[in-house]
């Protein structure tokens, strides 16, 4: 199957350090090409792939060190550049909300959509509404909520190279915070839990511009007053093994309606149990009492941290493997590619039919 990969341009695919979007889109690329698909990603010039790469941009935007540059507009060179090729494709994947839509209308029943971030903001129900012809994946069931009338074809949970992380046994006994400072993803939380059970907490995220006042006013302080508290920083793939496979438990203590958290599916290719409260998308990806622990309290939380080296590491890192691989991604995603193909008037010609019989046989 010739299948395009859209990706935003934001990080680089996969990111260099922080980044949740271009890296799914990277591990997902990766596997549909090992699976033995035609896979070309529009992506930034320092892409990392095994896909055919038609570059759109000189480098990925956030850390572009330009002083002025517009998202709106190289995103719109992206869209141009697959449009010119859009004949070329069996499907095109894109993973950029809702922009390309006003441009792909004729193209429509070969593309699908998937949606990374949350849903409940005021403006993107009239959108997908007018534009009910593209198919949309979600990547978790509970993003759908805020919108379920939609072109909902699919939930698809993100996935990732079994190879990626290294398993760790056993813990350095420090608790891990790994992500993006922010008052929705309450690293106030995890500081709280570490202090109340005496225990080390180390906390690797970075501070989005828009969080910098929340960091300097509210983290900071908390960081520097804590000795058992240490502030990492950013990190990017080649770290995080030894970050959150010496860590006890992965805290997770977000207050949002998290659309998915990479993050969690990290730690357990480590084998680390996480401690997640239940909101969003967690109680679709933690299994309460096997790979970690579901709380609502800051109370339970305390409590499920310290049992959490109670829980079997071999274990959590079996369970990632079944539910969470790469390669188990991507067969979901070519089971929705196939029902898109089905759909389309005149159906896929035989080569692919029969191609996709052959990778469901070898799979």
């Amino acid at each position: 199957m010739k299948i395009a990969q859209v990706t935003p341009l934001y990080e680089a695919v996969p990111p260099r350090l922080y980044g949740g979007t271009e890296r799914v889109v990277a591990h997902l690329t990766d596997a549909l090409v090992d699976l033995g698909h035609d896979v070309t990603l529009f992506a930034s010039a320092d892409a990392r792939t095994r896909a055919r790469l038609v570059p759109v941009r000189d480098q990925a935007i956030r850390l572009d060190p330009a002083p002025l540059k517009s998202d709106l507009a190289a995103h719109m060179g992206q869209l141009a550049e697959v449009l010119d090729r859009a004949d070329n494709f069996d499907i095109i994947h894109f993973h950029t909300d809702m922009i390309h839509f006003p441009f792909f209308e004729g193209w429509a029943d070969k593309t699908v959509t998937t949606l990374h971030g949350r849903l409940d903001l005021k403006d993107l129900a009239p959108v997908y509404e007018r534009w009910s012809e593209f198919g949309l994946v979600s990547i978790s069931d509970d993003q759908r909520r805020p919108l379920p009338h939609v072109n909902w074809r699919a939930t698809v949970h993100h996935g990732m190279p079994g190879d990626l992380y290294r398993f760790s046994p056993r813990s350095q006994g420090y608790l891990a915070f790994l992500g993006r400072i922010s008052p929705e993803k309450r690293p106030d939380r995890a500081i709280e839990i570490a202090a109340r059970l005496n225990k080390p907490l180390k906390i690797a995220a970075k501070v989005d511009a828009a969080d910098r006042v929340y960091w300097e006013t509210v983290i900071e302080p908390l960081v520097r007053d804590n000795p058992l508290v240490e502030f990492v920083g950013e990190i990017g793939d080649a770290d995080k093994s030894a970050f959150l496979g010496g860590a006890e438990a992965l805290l997770f203590p977000i207050d949002w309606p998290e659309p998915f958290g990479l993050v969690m599916i990290e730690a357990m290719a480590c084998g680390t149990p996480v401690v997640a409260f239940a909101c969003g998308s967690t109680p679709e990806i933690i299994e309460d009492g096997v790979t970690g622990f579901l709380v609502s309290t800051m109370e339970e939380a305390v409590a499920a941290t310290a049992k959490a080296f109670q829980l079997n590491r071999e274990e959590i890192r079996s369970r990632f493997d079944l539910r969470f691989s790469a390669t188990a991604m991507a067969r979901r995603y070519l089971d929705v590619y196939g029902g898109i193909l089905a759909r389309r008037p005149f159906a896929a010609p035989m080569r692919v039919l029969e191609e996709e019989k052959t990778f469901a046989a070898l799979a």
